[in-house]
């Protein structure tokens, strides 16, 4: 009896610490449903397991490796890494679906607009995978199918009456003027029909349809406005008919951005049933909002239908839906709401932005990795190693498994789990300090007795990255865990600095003034030289010496930019800088590749008029403008400086911007005057420039204007 007991227990502990009224950061809240950054779910059940595919998120414009979810209880998930033969020169894995064929075969169909926006498919034997490809790899849907242009993207298959399969897809709709749709025979996925629901009949469809049969009636869901912004909502509307006429539904959107802003830009759906109950999953920005909406979450909240045409509007919840099948994971947490300290912790200030527009005042607490809640994370101060969380269980208790989510799931960290009676004496209860292999939760096990719980961050997958936990949870009893585990990958830790060197400096003092007929010194630790490409010369503007840039020429450094500035990694770059007239964005240094665009970002210095005329990041929604440009026909000391979280830009030793982000920097070579897009070059004067590779304070950069002003040189 006892044993029959203890899943009820879980469900009612559950309601208890999700109640109505839960915040965003309440313990126990149950959205979001995953702990990390996914999008675009699709949700399906197969057998007795849930199986959760969706947008890897948290990199530089959704390009994760593609992931599966499995769920026995849609509370507890496990996350697992899919094998895909990606046709070469692929890497991104947009809105993925799957579903299973008439033949008893699983099919995974994903977006990707690196070639053209086009939709390709997969087959395996598993909803796991591996995954091989169909129609010889090339696309299922390419651009263009429904109608001409259109991008094939956000696509939902589903099995029609008479044996066929129909695809919904579509983005940027609202330009093509309405949303696509193609029909495709079972043997080969050949494409028989198709055509566009335009938009009279879907108002507003911007992307992400989902289709529904229910009661014999279809209702389209579909998603509007901008992922990136809080317009961002679900709407739907319903027909006869699988291909329309389809009727706009009452009380729509049915999902938008909540009064308070914590549940923000919700939308790209889908639906699941349970016993007659219908309930949607759908992504939403995490909170405090990051930049770019590149850190979706996956929720659930209930969806109900008053009648055959009427959906009501849906109660977007932190408490989300619960457990949808038995507790697999039938024994008390002995972390949760434990108490906690840390080595340190990041706290967030930020002014207003485009995606926060109250400003961001933050801190990632200790107790925040012992809430229980997918929504809130422990983040060291920085990136600098070891790292150290510690929980206190009370009292000395058996400890048989600790599950630890971390903050990316697609990334190893490497760590170790100790344990001590006292707080003092340290024993080893697990060493993952060599691991290279990435997943959520991981689960290391071990029987001991303690009443104090250590882990150490030693090291991470990419530079820059931080320490960061969602959740840690702790049994005293083992139990049966899905038999997956992700491979090792042979890629070494990012790198780790300690403190800020400086590898790049232009110094002009000992250079003579004309024509760069030879090579100039970099007086950095990286050494190397700077290579005039163009004519280039040395002069003197208002009195201090200085290069002179035409739009054209620049310099280029011999040295290959260290992995120490790549990634996400803390920078510190600035110059002495004169421009007699200001164009909208125009460089004085960068030190990264454009090359792959849709993978990786990059990091500019700019001094502009524009939306990237700050600096410049590749995307509209996190490149930094200045708050007030810098006077053009004078001297200006501009400067900016990145910890990891927030970028900061100083002109003359003031701040003058601060925007929150995070980089995903493809390092590659240096250029001074130049990004390499020539009509970004700049057209001025750069008396000295400097880069480390470290965060500086306003001090430190004070510091650094006086050591490099013009105005003391001789």
């Amino acid at each position: 009896m006892k044993r029959l007991l203890l899943p009820l227990m879980g469900l009612i502990m559950a309601s208890c610490t999700t109640e109505q009224n839960a915040q965003f950061d309440s313990p126990g809240a149950g959205n979001p449903i995953l702990p990390g950054y996914f999008a675009d779910p699709t949700v399906k059940k197969f057998g007795d397991t849930y199986y959760l595919y969706a947008t890897t998120d948290g990199i530089k414009l959704a390009s994760g490796e593609p992931q599966v979810w499995i769920s026995k209880d849609f509370v507890n998930w496990y996350n697992y890494e899919m094998e895909i033969e990606l046709p070469e020169g692929l890497t991104n894995c947009w809105a993925p679906d799957v579903m299973k064929g008439a033949d008893g075969m699983f099919y995974y169909f994903m977006g990707n607009c690196q070639f053209g926006c086009n939709i390709y498919g997969y087959v395996s034997d598993t909803p796991m995978g591996p995954w091989t490809p169909v129609n010889g790899g090339n696309p299922v849907i390419p651009v263009g199918t429904g109608k001409e242009h259109m991008p094939a993207l956000d696509a939902q298959f589903v099995q029609t009456d008479e044996g066929k399969i129909s695809v919904w897809f579509g983005t940027w709709c609202t330009s093509f003027g309405g949303l696509g749709w193609a029909e495709l025979n079972s043997n080969d996925l050949g494409i028989e029909k198709e055509g566009i629901i335009p938009l009279e009949q879907l108002p507003e469809v911007f992307e992400a349809a989902y289709p529904l049969k229910r009661n014999n009636r279809w209702y389209m869901f579909y998603s509007s406005g901008d992922c990136r912004l809080d317009s961002y909502a679900v709407h739907y509307a319903w027909s006869d008919s699988l291909y329309g006429p389809y009727q706009y539904g009452e009380n729509n959107p049915i999902l938008f951005t909540s009064e308070n802003g914590t549940i923000d830009s919700p939308g790209h759906n889908s639906i699941v049933e349970e016993n007659g109950n219908f309930y949607i999953v759908y992504h939403r920005h995490d909170n405090p909002h990051s930049s770019g909406g590149e850190f979706r979450q996956v929720c659930a909240d209930h969806l109900v239908f008053r009648s055959d045409t009427v959906i009501e509007k849906v109660n977007p919840t932190h408490r989300g839906i619960g457990y949808l099948a038995e507790n697999s994971i039938p024994y008390r947490n002995l972390a949760y709401q434990a108490k906690t300290s840390a080595s340190s912790c990041y706290h967030l200030s930020s002014p207003p932005t485009q995606f926060e527009s109250n400003g961001i005042e933050h801190s990632y607490l200790p107790e925040y990795a012992t809430d229980d809640n997918n929504g809130t994370l422990w983040k060291a101060r920085d990136g600098t190693m070891p790292q150290t969380l510690t929980i206190d269980l009370g009292k000395k208790q058996r400890i048989k498994r600790i599950m630890t989510q971390f903050e990316y799931p697609t990334f190893y960290y490497q760590y170790k789990w100790e344990v001590s009676e006292d707080s003092t004496n340290w024993v080893l209860f697990s060493d993952k300090t060599s691991n290279r292999r990435s997943g959520s939760p991981m689960i290391d096990d071990g029987d001991t007795q303690a009443r104090y719980v250590r882990i150490t961050v030693t090291a991470v997958e990419k530079t820059g990255m931080y320490a960061a936990i969602w959740n840690v949870k702790i049994y005293d009893k083992l139990f049966e865990t899905p038999p997956y585990r992700n491979k090792e990958t042979e890629e070494g830790p990012g790198n780790v600095v300690d403190q800020r060197r400086l590898l790049v400096e232009l110094d002009l003092n000992n250079e003579s003034t004309g024509k760069v007929d030879k090579f100039i010194e970099n007086k950095g630790e990286l050494r190397g030289e700077f290579m005039p490409v163009g004519e280039t010369i040395i002069t003197v503007t208002d009195g201090v010496k200085s290069i002179s840039f035409d739009g054209e020429n620049f310099l280029q450094l011999s040295e290959p930019v260290p992995e120490s500035l790549g990634w996400n990694a803390p920078f510190t770059a600035s110059a002495w800088v004169h421009n007699p007239e200001v164009g909208v964005g125009e460089c004085i240094v960068s030190w990264n590749s454009r090359r792959n665009m849709l993978q990786a970002s990059y990091a500019a210095v700019m001094y502009g008029t524009g939306p990237y005329g700050a600096v410049a990041h590749g995307d509209s929604y996190v490149d930094v403008a200045f708050d007030k440009v810098p006077e053009p026909g004078k001297w200006h000391h501009i400067a900016v400086t990145f910890d990891g979280m927030c970028e900061y830009v100083y002109v003359n030793g003031k701040l003058n911007r601060q925007f929150p982000l995070m980089l995903f920097v493809d390092a590659d070579r240096l250029l001074l005057g130049a990004s390499g897009i020539p009509s970004e070059n700049f057209s001025g004067s750069i008396a000295g420039m400097r880069l480390y590779d470290g965060f500086s304070t306003e001090e430190e950069i004070k510091r650094i204007m006086n050591e490099t002003s013009p105005l003391f040189s001789k």
